[in-house]
């Protein structure tokens, strides 16, 4: 049986996760795992290798990469060559908040580690088979040739969730991705049938940062009265709205919390993104005709009990009741049943596992 060990590095919008695998085709064990605050900062990968020396690791075999986007040419996981660069480097701007950095981290690992096998794992792969329904964007059909969809992302997390959930796994699930990017997915026997975000991963619910859905008219205002560009508006959508415009105080729950008892629009931020949240679930359960499985993962979903309650709270009217005594221990670890016994769906918090499933990815493509 051919084993490899992987370093899985998950570049995201503002912090890099990394851990180190021993892939064989019927386990993913973890060796070692970290994170460093910024990915696209030239010391982040001499940082991850300085890491791994002090650790006393194995050396990798192969290094697998989290892709949020690789536009409509790149759907499928594959190993990383001089075309597949080309092609993320022509997608940039589908993830303008992400792909940069994980083209840095990418051209960082091959100063690195000349010559080892690189793997890019795309979010977007778990989406695409979305139904026509869902995937189709309304705006002028000519368009939609220039891959103008919806995408889909988080994929790797949901991909997580489905493994983690297993033998268990129902036939209505929706998954609440909630971290300082946020996503909600209605599953179908484990198969994506829509999901909150679009052709970007600035659309959907209200992020930490990014505005989620806005009205199209609000940009065509600031763009013709205000003498908005695409660079100001980009920046206005992705890095100065969501939790931090609503609160003008920070994008980060936590601090919210901190600040909500004294602080009037800090509590509006989170009100307003667990009613967000909310809508969205509620939308995920009419397409799906009922549900039989909430999960809360990432950040926010995994750790923040208040957050999940309040969004639960909300949707007591199909049926969903939470222990608050299970609620209130979820965190400690991310992995538990929340739900009351009288809930008429199961309501669960699980970790969302990215870097083991692109170790996993990493390993299929190579082997």
């Amino acid at each position: 049986m051919v084993s490899l060990n992987v370093l899985a590095l998950n570049s995201g919008s503002s912090s890099l996760k990394f851990g180190m695998y021993r892939v064989d085709a019927n386990a993913a064990e973890k060796l070692f795992g970290t994170s460093v605050s910024t990915a696209d900062d030239p010391d982040a990968m001499a940082h991850v290798v300085r890491v791994l020396a002090a650790s006393g690791m194995p050396p990798p075999d192969a290094i697998g990469h989290r892709i949020v986007h690789g536009g409509p040419a790149l759907r499928q996981h594959c190993r990383i060559d001089d075309a597949v660069l080309r092609q993320l480097q022509e997608a940039a701007a589908f993830a303008p908040l992400h792909t940069p950095a994980a083209l840095a981290l990418i051209r960082f690992a091959q100063v690195h580690f000349p010559g080892l096998p690189q793997v890019a794992c795309f979010d977007t792969q778990f989406h695409a088979d979305l139904p026509e329904v869902a995937r189709v964007l309304p705006i002028a059909r000519e368009l939609l040739s220039d891959g103008m969809q919806r995408y889909g992302f988080h994929g790797l997390s949901l991909e997580s969730i489905v493994r983690q959930v297993g033998d268990a796994l129902p036939q209505r699930l929706v998954i609440a991705h909630l971290g300082n990017g946020a996503s909600i997915t209605a599953l179908k026997a484990g198969l994506s049938i829509d999901t909150s975000m679009g052709m970007t991963p600035s659309g959907g619910v209200i992020m930490g940062t990014r505005s989620g859905d806005l009205d199209p008219g609000v940009l065509v205002y600031l763009m013709r009265e205000k003498k908005f560009d695409a660079a100001r508006l980009e920046a206005l959508v992705d890095q100065r709205s969501g939790l931090l415009g609503i609160s003008g105080l920070s994008g980060d729950m936590r601090r919210l919390h901190e600040a909500a008892a004294l602080n009037r629009d800090a509590r509006l931020a989170i009100e307003m993104f667990c009613y967000s949240v909310r809508k969205q679930v509620a939308a995920m359960v009419a397409v799906l005709g009922g549900l039989d499985m909430l999960v809360f993962t990432g950040g926010i979903g995994e750790n923040d009990a208040q957050v999940r309650a309040e969004i639960c709270a909300g949707l007591a009217w199909i049926g969903i009741s939470l222990d608050e005594t299970h609620n209130r221990a979820a965190s400690n670890p991310a992995r538990c049943l929340i739900s009351a016994g009288s809930s008429h769906c199961q309501v669960l918090v699980l970790p969302s596992q990215e870097d083991e499933q692109i170790a996993r990815h990493a390993w299929a493509a190579l082997v």
